[in-house]
């Protein structure tokens, strides 16, 4: 039987249900594979000055280009915002899982010396955000009480991290993280503007055993748990969701609990809406038509 092909997405579920076993326990024959994205930064950057390249592809081209799989190595669940997932699975790239989603904690941040000091003053300031991903539409979401969606400028500038290099070095203004490189930002000197927590979804790809994912997310349900006792007996997994050149430049035992898993359904009715707003936002260049009963495994 081949191995269940687990993509963590920064948080410490997958990492607590190895370590404690749960997913053994849960009779998952199984393997964790790293995020390999994050520790590219060269593609993300212009060689000779420096800056972030415009860059017009992220988490849902990736799942379009790896039929519901993100990155370069296959996996059998894995998780985006629920944004992309939702649009990903209308397309048919693969299917959301429909029993669970998760909550993501992120922020728009700028440089403790930035004169930039309350949402407004980002009016017609490029925000770094990735292309079709988290951070692109929770800027927008976040903001929109704030300013007109015409004064709301983003950077499409690649992955994550190269993202937070270009932050701390003062090549962006402002920028959108989330999760452990949120937590890395506030620790290196970057300040909070506004709040921007968005929820994640779990992409299944096509042929994916439903009994192996069922068991996958028994597994992380104890993990939450465990997570929610006593989450620093948990945080030195932190760690392995760090590119190397930050691991010593930040103490992951200050981290909070990060993303929390929520065992709740999600629901048509949220489905429909998320639609809705995306293309309202013509962040898509046509809509599709999209069908619950077939997009989301329920």
């Amino acid at each position: 039987m081949a191995d269940f092909i687990v993509r963590p997405h920064g948080r410490l579920h997958d990492w607590v249900a190895d370590e404690q076993g749960y997913f053994r326990e849960e009779g998952l024959s199984y393997r964790l594979v790293g995020d390999e994205e994050r520790e590219n930064r060269l593609k993300d950057v212009d060689p000779a000055s420096g800056a972030l390249r415009d860059v017009r592809t992220g988490a849902f081209e990736m799942y379009e280009q790896g039929s519901g799989s993100k990155g370069a190595t296959h996996s059998d669940v894995s998780c985006a915002c629920h944004w992309t997932v939702n649009e990903a699975a209308a397309r048919k790239s693969g299917r959301m899982w429909g029993h669970a989603y998760s909550v993501i904690p992120a922020a728009v941040m700028v440089r403790e010396d930035s004169p930039i000091r309350k949402p407004e003053h980002l009016a017609d300031v490029e925000i770094a955000v990735g292309y079709r991903s988290g951070s692109h539409y929770t800027t927008l979401q976040a903001l929109e009480p704030f300013l007109a969606r015409e004064r709301i400028k983003l950077k499409f500038g690649g992955m994550p991290w190269a993202r937070v290099d270009a932050a701390l070095d003062g090549d962006v203004r402002a920028t959108t993280v989330w999760g452990p490189a949120l937590y890395a930002c506030e620790q290196l000197g970057m300040r909070r503007l506004v709040d921007a927590t968005f929820m994640g979804a779990f992409m299944i790809p096509p042929l994916t055993p439903t009994e192996d994912v069922e068991r996958y997310f028994r597994a992380l349900k104890r993990a939450q748990v465990d997570i929610d006792l006593a989450s620093e007996q948990h945080k030195h997994h932190y760690a392995r969701e760090l590119p190397p050149r930050y691991r010593d430049r930040v103490d992951v035992r200050l981290f909070g609990p990060g993303e929390r898993v929520v065992f709740l359904p999600y629901t048509r009715e949220r489905f429909d809406a998320t639609q809705r707003w995306i293309h309202e936002r013509d962040i898509f260049e046509d809509a599709v038509a999209s069908d619950y009963q077939a997009a989301v495994i329920v």
